[in-house]
């Protein structure tokens, strides 16, 4: 498995992937343009040259970012390729600095166990204006808000507090 930033041409398989769950209702769609403007906030995980998850991390400030469209082919779901994807994602947010990251989500328990917390989600006011006032579910939506403050991230699994603190410094 590889896990890596997201190229261009991986574009029409993130679209799949996100599209997918968007047919289910489990997911907003996206169109093919806003992923390929957006592709820089993309990381996916390959395996055997077939891209089999996905998901985003987009900036709203210097302090805030979201994770969205996480995803992974449906066939090999509960095989830690989700968790490999956020765990990379949450590197880049303390990578950039920030303090807070974000989700909007059907599936809250996946979150939980990585260490984020529910919140209500008007905490992200600046989602809520420019994403959610415009969806057809806003009135109707089943997504929880979850929050992680890096600074509080758990260690990752075979990762000594020592090595996390070395990290983070």
């Amino acid at each position: 498995m590889t896990i890596r930033k997201a190229k261009l041409n991986d574009v029409p398989d993130i679209h799949r992937l996100i599209n997918h769950y968007a047919g289910e209702r489990i997911m907003l769609p996206r169109t093919l343009t806003d992923l390929y403007e957006n592709v820089w906030e993309f990381t996916v995980a390959e395996h055997e040259s077939k891209l089999v998850g996905c998901g985003a991390l987009k900036l709203y400030n210097q302090e805030v970012a979201e994770i969205r469209s996480l995803c992974v082919d449906e066939t090999l779901k509960s095989k830690g390729i989700g968790r490999e994807v956020m765990e990379e994602l949450l590197d880049e947010a303390e990578a950039f600095g920030l303090k807070t990251v974000f989700a909007l989500t059907v599936a809250p328990p996946f979150f939980e166990k990585l260490g984020f917390h529910e919140v209500p989600r008007e905490r992200f006011p600046t989602k809520v204006w420019r994403d959610c006032l415009r969806c057809e579910r806003y009135s109707c939506c089943n997504e929880k808000a979850v929050t992680l403050e890096l600074v509080d991230r758990p260690a990752k699994v075979g990762e000594s507090a020592a090595e996390a603190a070395e990290v983070s410094s």
